[in-house]
């Protein structure tokens, strides 16, 4: 069966090439400006079910002057002559005006009737207007299916009410509202499924079509949450020892550690908008927040454990060195961070009390960095709230991108207020297990683990 051919139309600057772009997640598609009649030519793409053409697409100049081109249209026809709407723009296409001063139009006119319907892009934004209506009418002469797509439907104060009331008095009662900027996640399967129903005939194509980019949804999302779970399994996995120095020589290596875990997070955010089919430059995401590939609040600041909820703890941790538990390795021992604060706090005798005063005389040996619990629950809800964006995300956005920190699912309050999941505890133990580590070791208990952690984001 051939390709259902569809002629995305209407007004200059309503959204009609953003529209192909998310439809296609293709960044490159067309060319998306603030300024007027941005697409000059008639742009094709094609959308696949597996190896299977099942929609082609056809992006067309918008229409700018339809009043005058409606009054050109009727002054071809002879007093008293009656011809049908197609009839109509036929003779209209065969006219000299058709090649000069509505060059542009005729292109969109053309292509709607080489094509098996219309899909016409309405900026809701704007009120409905006299030339809308004709604009409307002109495309309805062609007689092929038309499916008005309400776009902008998240700005305030939009019309798309008016729009719709407008829209059923031309007998377009079949709408839909997808928003390219921001569509929802279900949007584009609403879309292929009103057009299943408005073209009966190419709905068993359809459905494919529908099943393919939903499997291809999938896969996203499970690819996605493989790297992040990867991500949290390598920072809680990693740690660096060093000497049993004074307090002032562990700054450097603290830093040195927030600094690698910094960069290992940004390396996961650029493969999920890989993933997702955005580039560095498309996306910036201030409302992340990230500035040039850095977290505006920094990782390891209290702020951005407050931004997403995270209550800080007291002493060590959320104080001098927050982010980073600090353990004392004494001859194969390890001492963990609470031993640790209070020995700071209340005296090295309360260690000697404990172990003894042979492992008191050892403790010039060595101390083990790792991130705290905190800023592991910190990482997975970044990441989460970053996932959750690009899914909603239309790939002709121009404005920068700005997530909401707090997201209120089951999901993200296990993360916030839950037990840290078994497999991070798991791999405190496991420093190989760190890609961060120049010992690291591809196991399967590690990929087994990175499995059942990732579920816990689906």
């Amino acid at each position: 069966m051939t390709a259902l051919k569809l002629a995305v139309v209407g007004h200059t600057n309503t959204g009609k090439t953003s529209l192909l772009r998310t439809l296609t997640r293709d960044v490159n598609f067309g060319e998306v400006s603030a300024r007027p009649s941005a697409t000059r030519h008639v742009e094709g793409a094609r959308l696949f079910a597996g190896d299977e053409a099942v929609v082609e697409l056809y992006d067309t100049p918008g229409l700018e002057d339809a009043l005058s081109l409606l009054d050109a249209i009727e002054a071809l026809l002879a007093p008293g002559e009656r011809l049908d709407g197609p009839a109509r723009i036929a003779r209209f296409l065969a006219s000299p005006q058709a090649h000069s001063r509505f060059e542009q139009e005729a292109k969109v006119l053309r292509q709607v009737l080489a094509s098996d319907a219309g899909l016409v892009v309405i900026d809701v934004r704007d009120p409905v207007l006299a030339k809308y209506r004709d604009e409307l009418s002109i495309l309805a002469d062609c007689g092929k299916p038309l499916l008005p797509v309400l776009n902008f439907v998240h700005t305030p104060d939009n019309h798309a009410e008016a729009w719709r009331e407008a829209l059923a008095r031309l007998g377009l009662h079949s709408v839909i509202s997808f928003d390219t900027v921001a569509p929802e996640i279900d949007g584009e399967q609403r879309l292929f499924a009103k057009l299943a129903v408005l073209l009966d005939r190419f709905a068993p194509a359809l459905q494919r079509l529908m099943l393919a980019r939903q499997n291809e949804a999938d896969a996203r999302l499970h690819t996605a949450t493989q790297l992040v779970a990867a991500l949290l399994i390598d920072v809680a996995a990693y740690r660096v020892s060093v000497p049993n120095a004074d307090e002032s020589a562990l700054q450097t290596p603290i830093e040195q550690l927030r600094e690698k875990i910094r960069q290992h997070e940004a390396a996961c955010v650029h493969e999920l908008l890989k993933l997702y089919r955005f580039r560095t430059d498309d996306v910036t995401l201030s409302g992340l927040p990230m500035l040039n590939g850095r977290w505006d609040e920094d990782l390891f600041s209290p702020e951005a454990l407050n931004q997403m909820g995270i209550r800080l703890g007291q002493g060590l941790v959320a104080g001098a060195v927050a982010g980073i538990s600090i353990d004392l390795i004494v001859g194969g021992l390890t001492l963990g961070a609470a031993t640790v604060a209070g020995a700071l706090a209340g005296g090295l005798w309360q260690l000697g009390n404990t172990y003894g005063e042979r492992i008191l005389g050892k403790l010039r040996g060595y101390r083990s960095l790792t991130v705290d619990d905190n800023i592991l629950r910190l990482l997975a809800l970044r990441q989460l709230v970053l996932v959750h964006a690009l899914q909603q995300r239309g790939h002709a956005a121009m404005q920068p991108l700005e997530p909401t920190a707090q997201l209120d699912s089951q999901t993200a309050k296990r993360w916030r207020e839950g037990a840290l999941p078994d497999e991070l505890k798991k791999a405190r133990s496991h420093a190989e297990w760190s890609a961060m580590s120049p010992a690291f070791s591809a196991t399967e208990t590690r990929d087994e683990a990175i499995k059942r952690l990732a579920k816990l984001f689906s």
